[in-house]
């Protein structure tokens, strides 16, 4: 899937806004081939979408 960086949270984390989803959770151990303070809210990324106790969370995410 894709979709845009939303927000950012200084401790690891954000969210990615999708089309057709509700906002999607990440941690910055999902992240592949970027570091999370490279990262900027409205940044374009790819991601595959994870199942977890608390929801849906985007993995694999790459910047676009």
């Amino acid at each position: 899937m894709t979709g845009t960086i939303k927000k950012l949270a200084p401790n690891g984390f954000g969210f990615i806004a999708a089309e057709g989803q509700k906002d999607l959770f990440f941690h910055s151990k999902s992240l592949v081939g970027v570091q999370f303070d490279e990262l900027h809210e409205g940044d374009n990324v790819s991601f595959e979408v994870e199942t977890s106790e608390k929801g849906l969370n985007a993995v694999n995410v790459k910047r676009d």
